[in-house]
């Protein structure tokens, strides 16, 4: 509980275009005076001694001023070192001597029933545990971010913990609690978590690069069903099927056709799009990989040279 810190991030309030007119100001007056800032809440995690906190990518998204409270009542600045939205993970820093850091744990060891809490800042009332167990492993097409694996808990978790620890009974953290499944903004048991390999990959990349690079080849992707292979005639009941390919793109540069059928990336066998998305990820720009394809009932092998995968529209 002690490495679990409260968070503020503050955003500067928009300031309306028409302040320039004077005739709005004749009218309206100033009111630049009476905007005020949004501020958002949420919690973090202390990983490391050296000040290194993990949170939520939307906890600090756009924010100009970021606040972090310790749970013995030390504040401190924070600032903001990288952050990956295609995780929903950033890295903040602060400067405090003696911080207390949390123990990390291997979600690999998780199974569905086990028991967690989820630690954080719910509603800004203050620090809260609340007990639950693993509901399910490997959660994703949630549309909630790019790269999704997440741990379903029914602890509960509501605005406010998202950033925060979910922990194992031994106290090591296995997740950072993303979102919840509400309509009405309160628990219903259905919580979101990052599992916290994924989180430590990334902040050892944004350590190390000042953020995630990741491969791309530049493809347009379904997964296989019964009737697309009896329809298609593709001889092949496993893969992921080709649908578009970028022109100039690495892919097209390979060969890559729409109507191929992925069944491997370098050594990785892939049978969804979410095997194939990972990956492709995982490679390192300019890296030079073999995919196995099948194309018209024949096995086919080629050599594609990995582009870097642009960053992230607005969402």
């Amino acid at each position: 509980m002690p490495a679990v810190a409260s968070i503020t991030a503050q955003k500067a309030p928009v300031r309306n275009p028409h302040m320039d007119d004077p005739a709005f100001r004749f009218f309206f007056g100033d009111r630049s005076q009476f905007a005020q800032p949004q501020i958002g809440l949420g919690s973090g995690v202390i990983v490391a001694s050296e000040g290194y906190l993990l949170t939520n990518h939307h906890v600090i998204d756009g924010a100009d001023d970021i606040d972090v409270q310790l749970a013995d009542g030390r504040e401190a600045r924070a600032r903001l070192v990288g952050s990956d939205p295609e995780t929903d993970i950033a890295v903040l820093k602060i400067e405090l001597p003696a911080l207390p850091v949390v123990a990390l744990g291997d979600p690999a060891r998780l199974q569905v029933g086990d028991a967690v809490l989820a630690i954080g800042n719910p509603f800004n009332v203050g620090q809260t545990v609340t007990a639950g167990i693993v509901s399910a492993l490997g959660r994703n097409r949630l549309g909630l971010s790019a790269f999704e694996n997440f741990i379903q808990t029914d602890a509960a978790i509501n605005p406010g913990n998202s950033g925060g620890a979910l922990v194992d009974v031994r106290g090591a953290l296995v997740g950072i609690n993303t979102v919840i499944y509400s309509q009405g903004g309160g628990s219903l048991g259905i919580g979101f978590a990052v599992p916290v390999d994924v989180a430590r990959e990334v902040m050892t990349a944004i350590l190390k690069d000042g953020r995630v690079i990741r491969g791309w080849i530049g493809v347009e992707s379904r997964e296989l069903t019964p009737e697309i292979v009896e329809s298609l005639g593709l001889g092949v009941n496993s893969g992921v099927l080709v649908t578009g390919v970028l022109q100039d793109g690495p892919a097209s540069a390979a060969g890559l056709r729409p109507g191929d059928v992925v069944t491997r990336i370098g050594n990785v066998p892939v049978t969804t799009q979410v095997e194939l998305l990972k990956a492709v990820a995982s490679l390192r720009p300019q890296a030079t990989v073999s995919v196995a394809v099948q194309r018209s009932g024949k096995a086919v092998e080629l050599a594609l040279t990995v582009g870097q995968r642009p960053p992230p529209g607005p969402r």
